[in-house]
């Protein structure tokens, strides 16, 4: 195993640092997180989110799973210009064809309206997020429907772990398009497949609680759209009618 510098750093003694919140607070608040000030994600911060990563469980602990972490150096800015670009064509296209600008879309302050801002600066920016990761997987057998269980895992701790620490991010599909000159640039064998690209950075929002439907109509009990008696929203629960019915 190589390494980018000598074997030694000082964080080989250090403990991992403090979370910031609990883990049911963690798990029920954790955004996408798509704007970002502009400050750097310390040394120190990412060892314990991909520490963290590194922790998930994967398909008889194969941990078939590996990041490829790109901060500011020069190659690691060729990897963000060449997503980005991919960011902002798939974005355009997605735009006019779900029909952002119409309907309640027109309505500057509607969950649509909003979305479509905090997209348009996304990828706008997308070249600027502190940190860009590429969670890969090792096939080491042919694709397979369920081969996703053994890295997406791994990608919620990255995530839960950054918000732990005070960050954010939020996982995208936007190397997809550019998939072989990404792996070219960042030498990644061709047989490995790029799972997600997940922007990390401190939040220029906040986390809070997320909104989701209510859960009597996501969980069910003995039979499909019956919800058990226990299936009751916690006092406070926001709700969202996005997504599909």
């Amino acid at each position: 195993m190589e390494r980018s510098e000598g074997m030694s750093h000082p964080l080989q003694n250090e403990a991992l640092p403090e979370d910031q919140v609990g883990l049911l607070e963690g798990l029920t608040s954790t955004r996408a997180i798509r704007r970002y000030r502009d400050e750097p994600i310390p040394d120190s911060a990412l060892r314990a989110m991909l520490f963290a990563a590194t922790r998930g469980p994967s398909g008889s602990n194969r941990q078939p799973f590996r990041f490829v972490v790109l901060t500011d150096s020069e190659r690691a800015r060729q990897a963000k210009a060449l997503i980005g670009d991919a960011a902002r064509a798939l974005w355009s296209a997605k735009r006019a064809r779900d029909g952002y600008d119409q309907g309640s879309g027109k309505v500057a302050d509607s969950p649509k309206a909003r979305l479509a801002r905090t997209m348009d600066d996304y990828v706008a920016h997308f070249e600027t997020a502190p940190v860009l990761v590429l969670p890969c997987l090792v096939r080491y057998r042919e694709p397979s429907p369920m081969e996703g269980a053994s890295v997406y895992p791994a990608v919620q701790n990255l995530l839960l772990a950054a918000r732990a620490l005070g960050y954010g991010g939020v996982i995208t599909g936007f190397h997809g398009q550019v998939d072989k000159p990404l792996k070219e640039l960042l030498g990644i064998p061709e047989e490995v497949f790029i799972a997600a690209t997940v922007t990390l950075g401190r939040p220029r929002g906040a986390h809070g609680p997320v909104r989701r439907r209510p859960l009597p109509e996501l969980v069910y009990g003995d039979r499909w759209e019956v919800a058990p008696d226990w299936a009751v929203d916690p006092p406070g629960t926001r709700y969202t009618r996005a997504g599909p019915p």
